[in-house]
């Protein structure tokens, strides 16, 4: 009997072990825009980052660490470095990962520099971001156009939006993208802390959220409709989880695909 009593509740506990998995899995895989305009479509790309760095190249300015297993892509480095998913992306689309700024003792746990590049081009080869090697130095990257996001820069005390045009010299900064920390805290990195990013390009609607919050939105005229995405940092150690990058598609093509489910 009592034999009987263990069986039933092992089996139990494995029923809901795997419901739980399979509901992880259910959750991860369903990206949602913070947006209630946008509608997600199909997952495009997905990365749990348990099979290292195939879908990535690394672009780092002195030797440091980054690698991706047990479900981490962790990023320790004293310089700059860009991370770059490999796959061109064609809007409209959303990329959504979960960030940590590690503030422990390191020797690179620098709570600064949790930044984001999307639809990246090189004018100079707009089919191949890769054509031209970089030595992972930010100054490099002007001449690329791309919006970018800077969230928590020079030691935390600024977070900016911008949008490059591909100039050398040239990078535009509008005095509502330049936001103080000390100013407004909450716009700053809280270290140790996870929070979901989440980048949009949906044609003219180009947005940058941290968790629930819409921190950047910038009505492009001319906006970047297709290109790479990329994790920068500089003199940091930060984690990355749950990459997902999701179709976004209208109103009508979201209500068509929940209908046929």
């Amino acid at each position: 009997m009592k034999r009987t009593l263990l069986l039933q509740r092992i089996r139990s506990v494995a029923v809901c072990a795997i419901i739980l998995v399979m509901a992880a899995v259910t959750v991860w895989c369903q990206a949602t825009p913070p947006d209630k305009r946008l509608h997600a479509g199909k997952v495009l790309y997905a990365d749990d980052f348990t099979h290292g760095l195939g879908s990535w190249r690394v672009e780092m300015e002195k030797p440091g660490a980054v690698t991706g297993k047990d479900g981490v892509l962790d990023i320790d480095v004293p310089a700059g470095v860009t991370v770059w998913f490999r796959q061109e992306l064609d809007g409209p689309v959303m990329i959504q990962y979960e960030a940590t700024v590690v503030s422990a003792s390191g020797p690179n746990d620098r709570v600064s520099d949790l930044n984001s590049f999307w639809m990246a081009t090189d004018p100079r080869a707009p089919d191949d971001l890769f054509a031209h090697e970089r030595s992972g130095k930010f100054a490099e990257y002007n001449l690329l156009s791309m919006y970018y996001v800077g969230l928590g820069g020079n030691g935390n005390t600024t977070t900016r939006f911008r949008r490059y045009i591909g100039d050398e010299t040239e990078r535009p900064l509008l005095p509502q993208n330049d936001l103080s920390v000390s100013q407004q805290p909450s716009k700053g990195i809280v270290p140790n802390k996870v929070q979901t990013i989440t980048l949009i390009a949906d044609e003219h609607i180009i947005q940058y959220w941290r968790d629930t919050e819409r921190i950047f939105e910038m009505i492009d005229q001319q906006p970047y409709t297709k290109g790479w995405f990329g994790i920068r940092t500089t003199k940091n150690h930060m984690q990355i989880r749950n990459l997902r990058i999701v179709r976004l598609v209208s109103s009508e093509d979201a209500s068509l695909t929940k209908s046929r489910k």
